[in-house]
Formats: structure tokens, C-alpha cells, sequence
């Protein structure tokens, strides 16, 4: 709705901070506000520019406006039987689409349908120019090729203001449950390698603590098939799935905390308690190892490391980047934010 448009206020306070050479700390509810590096600037909010502007159950697509709330979106695509294929984290009751993407986070369903930059369609961007941008559409077919649109997922406001943002979305799975096994870690992985061959409706795992839960999601016919195979006990409910993606289990409460994005058979020399996902590939891990040897464990794994808890804000939080790709970086902030407005520093204290 229109009252809920405020892309002439936002542009006029970019066009001020460019007159001033003010930087400005894009806020949406603040949910994932611990997130990347502390960005000094003058607060600049855009939950109040909301809204659904079209959605389209037969096109399986979605548009809305940044500071719409998650909640608002999930409620109306639930009513449709249709669902964000990325199980996006909220973090907080008030989580916005906008963060959603500038962050980049994706649930447990992720490596089966997809992270948030794939399910990016298209976005209106205002630019460190002050200028309104649009990239992208809002059917598969606009988006091939070079797409900046996809660019703004997990750029944590660095590149612009995102204003409107089209999203893929998929249908609910007709049933879901959840199967528990008590597994060693290694045993565990190696089940899991070995059903990612098979034509298993899987679409989400997590193993802690000697224990292995999948979630089967499809047809019932294909998910009894598939429980007869895996085998295991079957929970009541999916609850843990919410309570992995919102990290609210005990395991979460710990500081620091490191995310390991690695490739699911790597293995990894860190001692520490590890809670693992996605068949393997995302590790979240506690340990009082020096950061440096985290990192390049990780690194040699073929993979990265982020100090997702438990950090000053001022440090290092995500992996260092080889020069190459930090000038690639460089040339694109200059590229879109010529000034150096937009939450300076956030992602790396170069940018």
C-alpha cells in the first residue's frame, strides 16, 4: 500500500548524507544486528517501508517491500500452501525481508532447495548515488547471465538500500517427520553420504551430541518409503527444525561462536563441540582455539570460517579475502556506493 512507500524520504536522506559525507547505518527491526562488524553512522530506518506490492500463487513469486515482516510473509504464502524454499533464520519476532537477504542466512532446508541468493528474483535498489535502481524481474527467464540483484544477498547493506525485492517461492511438501538415530559423528556423515546418492526426500539434518535427526519432506507414499529405508525412530512434530534454524537450543547459548561452511566430507583437525547441518557442509563450533587456526583449517577444508557470536564488533568476524577478490570487492562498493555511505565497514573494515 502506499502509505508504506517511503522511497522519496530514503532517497532524500541518501542525497543529504552524500551532500554531508555522512555515513548512514541502514537499520530494518535489528534482529541480526550482532551480525558482521559494528558500522558507526547516522541510524537510518527502513521498517516502516513495507508492505506486499504483488503476489502471484500460480507464478510461484513474490513481491514486497524491505521492511515487510517475515512473519507477515510466511502467514500469507502458509494460507496458499506454499512456503520460502530457504527456511530463512528470523533471529527476532519483528525479522524484516530486507534483512533476510542483506544477510544472506539460510535454514535447514538449504542445500535441497536452495540458498536466499537463489531464490532472488529481482530487486529495487537505491544506490550510493542516491539513485533508484532495478535489477533483475520477477520471472526465472529475466534473470540470467550477470545478475546484480543476487549480489545483495549477504552484502549486509554495504552495496544499497534494498526497496523492493522479488522472491521465489515453492509449495509446501504434502507432510514432513523426522527421524532419530543414535549415531557417532563419523558414522553418522557416512550415512548421509550415502543417502545423498539415493532418491531420498531428505530436506534437513542435524547431528549433536551422539544424536542424527533427518527430516523427510514429500509425498506420503515417498516419505513411509523412504522411513523404511533409513529407519530410525519417528519423532511427533518438527519442532526441532525451527528450534536448529532459530538457534534456540541450549548448544546456542555458548560464546564464541564459529560457523564453518566447509564441503560435507572435509575433515577438519579443531577439537571443541561441534553441532553440524546440511549433510555435513554448515559446522557451528565451540572452541578456544586462536582464530587464525580456525581459519585456515577451514580454509585448507576448501571452505570458511565466521565468528558468528561472540565478538567485539571490531575484529575480524568473516574469512579474511585473497587480494584478488577483496579489489573485486572494492571495485563494486565504488561502483555502487562511490561515497562509502552505506554501513561502512560492516562486512570488512576496507569496505
Amino acid at each position: 500500500m502506499n502509505e508504506h512507500d517511503l522511497t522519496e524520504t530514503l532517497q532524500a536522506r541518501v542525497l543529504e548524507a552524500i551532500a554531508l559525507r555522512r555515513p548512514l547505518r541502514i537499520l530494518g527491526s535489528g534482529s541480526k544486528d550482532f551480525y558482521g562488524r559494528c558500522t558507526k553512522g547516522q541510524a537510518l530506518d527502513i521498517g516502516d517501508h513495507s508492505g506486499v506490492l504483488t503476489y502471484e500463487p500460480s507464478e510461484l513469486v513474490i513481491t514486497a517491500r524491505a521492511g515487510t515482516p517475515l512473519n507477515q510473509i510466511e502467514t500469507l504464502l502458509t494460507q496458499h500452501g506454499q512456503m520460502l524454499p530457504f527456511e530463512p533464520p528470523h533471529f527476532g519476532p519483528n525479522a524484516t525481508l530486507g534483512g533476510c537477504v542483506a544477510t544472506g542466512l539460510s535454514g535447514p532446508r538449504r542445500p535441497w532447495a536452495g540458498a536466499v541468493r537463489d531464490a532472488v528474483l529481482g530487486v529495487k535498489l537505491l544506490n550510493g548515488k542516491g539513485e533508484v535502481l532495478r535489477f533483475g524481474g520477477q520471472v526465472m527467464k529475466n534473470v540470467a547471465g550477470y545478475d546484480l540483484s543476487r549480489l545483495m544477498a549477504g552484502s549486509l547493506g554495504t552495496l544499497g538500500i534494498l526497496l523492493e525485492i522479488s522472491i521465489k517461492v515453492l509449495p509446501r511438501p504434502a507432510q514432513e517427520i523426522t527421524l532419530r538415530q543414535e549415531l557417532d559423528a563419523e558414522t553418522a556423515q557416512q550415512k548421509l553420504i550415502a543417502w545423498s546418492r539415493l532418491p531420498l526426500p531428505i530436506s534437513a539434518s542435524l547431528h549433536h551430541a551422539g544424536q542424527l535427526h533427518v527430516r523427510l519432506s514429500g509425498t506420503i507414499e515417498g516419505i513411509q518409503a523412504a522411513c523404511d529405508q533409513i529407519g530410525g525412530d519417528r519423532l511427533d512434530g518438527n519442532g526441532i527444525w525451527d528450534d536448529i534454524r532459530e538457534q534456540r537450543l541450549d548448544f546456542f547459548t555458548d560464546e564464541p561462536l564459529w560457523r564453518l561452511a566447509l564441503p560435507a566430507t572435509a575433515r577438519i583437525a579443531l577439537t571443541g563441540d561441534c553441532l553440524s547441518e546440511w549433510g555435513g557442509a554448515l559446522r557451528w563450533l565451540h572452541t578456544g582455539q586462536p582464530a587464525a587456526r580456525i581459519r585456515a583449517a577451514a580454509a585448507t577444508a576448501g571452505g570458511h570460517a565466521t565468528l558468528f557470536r561472540g565478538h567485539d564488533g571490531g575484529g575480524e568476524v568473516f574469512q579474511p579475502l585473497p587480494p584478488a577478490l577483496l579489489k573485486l570487492h572494492q571495485r563494486m562498493k565504488q561502483a555502487l556506493d562511490p561515497h562509502g555511505i552505506f554501513n561502512p565497514g560492516r562486512l570488512y573494515a576496507t569496505l
